[in-house]
């Protein structure tokens, strides 16, 4: 049985999520940024299935590379089985959020394998996204907010909240990356 504590709650929280969603699945991929939802999902995944973290350097802000590097040597030590840093080229379109969330899915998409990717969107996230709707006067979808599960985008920390991500990681002794744009 698992001990209380932020750690485990993201565990169950992804076990839960696979039972739900996935029941068939023998492997998944998990998007990494090397910040602390994504640590933390990450830790969680490569618990329960076979998972490949793919890491996208956006090469906008310098060193981004080496924050990749790092976020690569993070996943294996938190037990995936392969880590793969994705370059992408950031577009104009969009504006400049759009244009690397373009080239991030795209980079994901061609990197699964056919596999499911794990996002680390949290509750925090889902309210952001419904405000930023309700602000530009968008409808129902935005209201709706983000689905936990659109193939091949799955989002099992939608109910847990960014400090439950951050604790994780300090039950996990890791120091996330801190995104100065974000």
């Amino acid at each position: 049985m698992d001990r209380p504590g932020a750690l485990n709650r993201v565990r169950s929280a992804v076990r839960d999520f696979a039972a739900a969603y996935l029941p068939d699945a023998d492997r998944w991929c998990v998007a990494l940024s090397g910040g602390p939802d994504s640590l933390a999902l990450t830790a969680a995944a490569a618990r329960v299935l076979p998972t490949t973290a793919l890491i996208v350097d956006h090469g906008l802000q310098p060193g981004s590379r080496a924050v990749a590097e790092s976020a690569a040597d993070q996943a294996i030590e938190l037990g995936c089985v392969g880590a793969r840093i994705l370059s992408v080229a950031v577009g104009t379109a969009g504006g400049p959020e759009a244009a690397a969330r373009t080239a991030r899915y795209t980079a994901l998409d061609d990197a699964r394998a056919g596999a499911p990717v794990l996002i680390g969107h949290t509750l925090d996230d889902q309210a952001e996204t419904v405000l930023l709707g309700l602000g530009r006067g968008s409808g129902p979808r935005s209201i709706a907010g983000i689905r936990p599960y659109d193939p091949p985008w799955c989002r099992p920390l939608l109910a847990r909240r960014r400090a439950e991500t951050e604790a994780a990681c300090a039950e996990l002794g890791i120091t996330p990356w801190r995104d100065p744009h974000n």
